[in-house]
């Protein structure tokens, strides 16, 4: 029997191959043949079933797997096939049903019982994995399976369905300590990792006094050596142990002088000491002292390290912050500055350093004071150049903390770009100087000049509302990114000002050369995909989406097999971080953003038949009264922190600043050493991190909310499709209800009145595209839409339809009004290129309106085409009205039905409806159509290619620009020409 398995295996062997090379028809030629000799063989059916399933076809696939469910196969292949098929299926749960029954039948199996526990590991099932791990260690007493268990109570502590009941999450982490603690009493600990997880579990228990005396014990210096300072930092912290955190940072900081997160705890800890009071031996406990040891760090370096005189700053920052008399500090804190800058304003860091400590120099006119003191320091005029690399890199120094200061904020246009002009001088001086030779991973040492004068000419731009200054920023980080291919942040902020001036194409050219790979098509794709959906080229908005949402399918398949890794190496620490950052991106805001919006699109960009669009829907496999976001669990993964902004805080932020208490005497009667009043200290750099969290989350209401009315329209239009294809009534009192839900949604959304984020600066999150469907007719289109298709599948009045389709008839033109106001008012204006990307967005906002009705009113047409001409559909107005509640907005309707539910319209008089709204479609298209071919081009006068000769740049920018942006108008215009023919096809058989 045995010998017969392997000569099986070995024939289904090549039957695997097949399918993992994508051959499924021959996989299922090969698999049909072994069938007809043994047509019981499970694998074989199961291999079937999944080439079935790779080609679409789940209805030939569904049967053969019901059939294997019943069977309960124990076999390994076979169990290994169906985990496939279900994992391809996104139906992990059954692989837990598939290995449970066969645990059942083999209880003595470890293989078997080890990938149940895995299983259950995928979907999270902490206390099937505790079960399942006790059952593996009583199979075989082995520590890594009792500790899998305990790990497993813990996850249900942590993340399981009780962990927001603090009682029971209490209940399981005592539970988990009881555990170890018996291994600890029978002495069978072995591992590091075991001595970890006590630790854990003693600090989620806020143990934290066991848990360092275990740290400090014998048993834990044994089995955990090597266990990392910041462990014994944070329990001392936690410990208020300030005196002795206080000397073990003082030994950490001797031997490892340039640490600046040593910096900050010693510095806090002596805070701490004054706050309570505490005088310990060997301990820091006033600021002078304080002061004092680290003067003496600095005395001792061998070399200038920046940890201890940032510490000084920092040191100085918390007695500011903690309310100390100016006579009480250890001086101003813009001289400090300023001897920071001298001494290493050479390095690249030292900007950034500053710019941490800048806040604190008031008021704030006292910051450009600083600044003009240290350009003035540096010798150079406007007509200087840098001697050297090194004053070069002071020079840029100065210049980014100028702009930060609000230097450039207060000056006119002229010297803006009289400034712009110098940079441009001083980048290419230091190219040419400083920057050959270099690396093509390299940056050149004065590309921060370029980024500097971007972001300057940007701003202008935006003061003058004129794009002359923008397309010169464009062709200064042309020439910077062919002298510095990979530096990103000139792709970053080419990427964004492409976008601010609507210029898709290129914009999708700048994304690509950023190379955004894995994780980073969430955090930072929304720098490009965000902007897609309304921008005029669907063919390349629906690539980009596709490879986007390949990451997040495939990678969460590719995430629920960490935990598997971290189990086989007793890797706890990090399981509880990998079950989170499955959550983070399964739970994705871009991911849903970008799954809705390929959904739309694929509607809005379909170029065939509308058999041919029906079927790319139905793979899609939607049932639109399902809500698959968890919008509790949403979230916001993207990164802000990949630009680096110079620019100033913005007038409110200045004014906040401005209401803050002045600095006051403590009542010590000037004695240093005294405690200061008790207050809380923030971090240092917790003002620019919370100025960028306020933007961070007024941008994400906004994206939250067009994710709302995006995925409202979605489930709307979907439905009202299925109910038309179907024809139950369960899915009209869906779509019904949809309807109602998209009128609420889109009211309360308006209702918020968001406002949108200013343009004024480059480095910024773009406005949200709420904005451009808020001020388009979305609602009012969509919902009378809406109203009309119901009213044609309940079919009660021929007056009520009439006057459905008469208001459908009205938004179409209407929509065509309101895309030929925006070509007019565009054409109309002195900058073109300026107003190119308002009126774009409106133009493709009112194509994709038509595109959506076209789809809808398709589906309608071919229905009442191929009904039968003595079709009445007698039982609709029956159905309906067993749910009058559902319909409450939509009353008109609900009252006809339930006046004359007797006369319902003849299906053939409903197609003369649909047949006359779909020829005031094709009348609007072909007069869109006329409207885009009047649509004129932006164009770039010819005194650039001058302005960029007389700063010495590559004239090939230049003309680069100019035909980047040319070539992107006139696509676009044929990309949308072609997409409205594409539906005049789509809707051919109706007019």
């Amino acid at each position: 029997m045995q010998q017969e398995d392997l000569a099986y295996e070995r024939k289904l062997r090549p039957i695997w191959e097949s399918i993992e090379i994508g051959n499924y028809k021959k996989a299922l030629q090969d698999v049909e043949k072994m069938l007809k000799k043994k047509p019981t063989l499970q694998c074989a059916r199961a291999l079937k079933a999944w080439a079935y399933q790779r080609l679409g076809r789940t209805e030939d696939s569904a049967p053969l797997i019901a059939a294997l469910e019943e069977e309960q196969p124990i076999e390994a292949t076979t169990l290994h096939a169906l985990t496939l098929y279900y994992k391809e299926t996104q139906r992990l749960d059954k692989i837990c049903t598939l290995f449970s029954n066969a645990v059942r039948q083999v209880p003595g199996s470890e293989e078997l019982l080890s990938q149940l526990f895995i299983a259950y590991m995928r979907i999270d099932d902490f206390k099937a994995l505790q079960s399942v791990a006790l059952q593996l260690y009583k199979l075989r007493p082995r520590n890594s399976y009792y500790f899998w268990a305990v790990m497993s109570v813990v996850l249900q502590a942590l993340r399981g369905p009780d962990a927001h009941n603090a009682q029971k999450a209490q209940l399981l982490l005592v539970l988990a300590q009881r555990m170890v603690d018996k291994f600890i009493a029978e002495n069978k600990l072995e591992g590091a990792q075991e001595a970890q997880l006590y630790l854990q579990i003693l600090q989620e228990q806020h143990k934290y006094s066991e848990a360092y005396d275990f740290l400090q014990g014998a048993l834990c210096q044994k089995l955990y050596p090597g266990a990392p300072v910041y462990l014994r930092i944070d329990l001392l912290k936690q410990l208020n142990k300030w005196g002795e955190l206080n000397r073990l940072l003082k030994e950490l900081l001797l031997q490892e002088q340039d640490r600046w997160d040593y910096y900050q705890d010693y510095i806090n800890s002596t805070f701490e000491l004054i706050r309570a009071g505490e005088k310990p031996d060997g301990a820091d406990y006033t600021v002078e002292m304080c002061h004092e040891f680290l003067c003496d760090i600095i005395e001792a370096q061998p070399k200038k390290f920046r940890g201890p005189y940032l510490a000084r700053l920092e040191l100085n920052r918390r007695m500011v912050e903690q309310r100390y008399a100016e006579e009480q500090l250890f001086g101003k804190m813009s001289d400090m500055l300023a001897e920071y800058f001298e001494l290493f304003a050479d390095k690249p860091c030292c900007a950034l350093d500053m710019k941490l400590f800048l806040e604190f120099v008031k008021p704030a006119h006292e910051r450009r004071t600083l600044a003009t003191k240290l350009m003035n320091g540096l010798g150079l005029s406007s007509a200087t150049l840098p001697a050297s690399k090194e004053q070069m890199q002071r020079h840029i120094c100065t210049l980014q903390i100028a702009r930060y200061s609000g230097a450039h904020a207060i000056v006119s246009e002229e010297l803006l770009h009289a400034i712009y002009t110098s940079l441009s001088l001083h980048y290419e001086h230091g190219y040419n100087a400083y920057g050959q030779g270099l690396l093509v991973t390299d940056m050149g040492p004065s590309d921060a000049y370029a980024l500097l004068a971007a972001q300057i000419m940007y701003e202008r731009a935006y003061r003058m509302q004129c794009s002359e200054p923008a397309i010169e920023a464009l062709c200064l980080l042309n020439h910077l990114l062919g002298n510095s291919v990979n530096n990103f942040h000139g792709k970053l902020l080419a990427l964004q000002l492409y976008h601010r001036l609507g210029l898709t194409q290129a914009a999708q050219s700048a994304y690509e050369t950023l190379d955004i790979k894995h994780i980073q098509l969430d955090s930072l794709g929304y720098l490009h995909c965000a902007q897609l959906a309304n921008a005029g080229f669907p063919a390349l908005a629906k690539a980009t989406y596709e490879q986007t949402l390949y990451f997040f399918l495939n990678d969460i398949d590719a995430n629920s097999e960490f935990p598997k890794a971290l189990y086989n190496f007793g890797t706890f620490s990090k399981l509880v971080e990998i079950v989170d950052f499955r959550s983070r991106l399964a739970n994705s805001y871009h991911f849903m953003l970008v799954t809705v919006e390929t959904l739309l699109l694929m509607v809005v960009s379909s170029g065939g038949t509308l058999s041919q669009l029906l079927a790319a829907y139905r793979q899609t496999r939607r049932k639109p009264a399902e809500d698959r976001i968890r919008w509790d669990k949403l979230h916001d993964n993207r990164d802000l922190t990949i630009f680096v902004s110079w620019d100033p805080p913005s007038d409110e932020e200045e004014e906040d600043e401005k209401k803050k208490d002045k600095p006051m005497d403590n009542g010590t009667g000037g004695e240093k050493e005294a405690p200061v009043a008790a207050a809380v200290t923030k971090p240092v750099g917790a003002t620019l991190e919370e100025r960028r969290e306020r933007l961070q989350k007024r941008s994400y209401e906004q994206d939250y909310d067009l994710l709302r009315l995006r995925t409202g329209l979605s489930k709307m239009l979907f439905s009202l499709v299925e109910l038309h294809l179907s024809r139950t009534s369960v899915e009209c009192s869906a779509a019904q209800q949809l309807r109602d839900d998209w009128v609420t949604v889109a009211a309360d959304i308006r209702s918020k009145q968001h406002a949108p984020i200013s343009g004024r600066y480059l480095v910024n999150l773009l406005p949200s595209r709420l904005h451009l469907y808020l001020s388009l007719p979305y609602e009012r289109v969509f919902t009378q839409l809406a109203d009309f298709a119901l009213d044609l599948w309940k079919g009660y009045s021929i007056e009520q339809l009439t006057l459905a389709a008469d208001k459908c008839s009205g938004d179409v033109t209407a929509i065509h009004e309101t895309m030929k106001r925006a070509i007019e008012t565009y054409h109309q204006s002195a900058d073109l290129l300026w107003h190119w990307k308002m009126t774009h967005e409106l133009v493709n906002g009112c194509i994709e309106m038509i595109s959506l009705m076209v789809f809808l009113l398709a589906v309608c047409y071919d229905k009442y085409l191929h009904a039968p001409t003595s079709q009445a559909q007698p039982s609709a107005g029956k159905k309906v009205k067993k749910g009058p509640e559902n319909s409450a907005p939509n009353t008109a309707t609900t009252t006809n039905a339930s006046n004359d539910a007797s006369s319902v319209v003849p299906e053939r008089e409903r197609l003369v409806l649909v047949t006359k709204v779909l020829r005031e479609l094709k009348q609007t298209i072909n007069a869109m159509d006329l409207l885009l071919a009047s649509w004129k081009p932006p164009l770039v006068q010819d005194s650039l290619s001058a302005a960029i000769e007389r700063m010495s740049l590559n004239p090939k920018c230049a003309s680069t620009v100019q035909s980047t942006i040319a070539e992107n108008a006139l696509t676009e215009v044929r990309e949308l020409r072609k997409l409205l023919k594409d539906k005049l096809k789509l809707m051919s058989k109706a007019i």
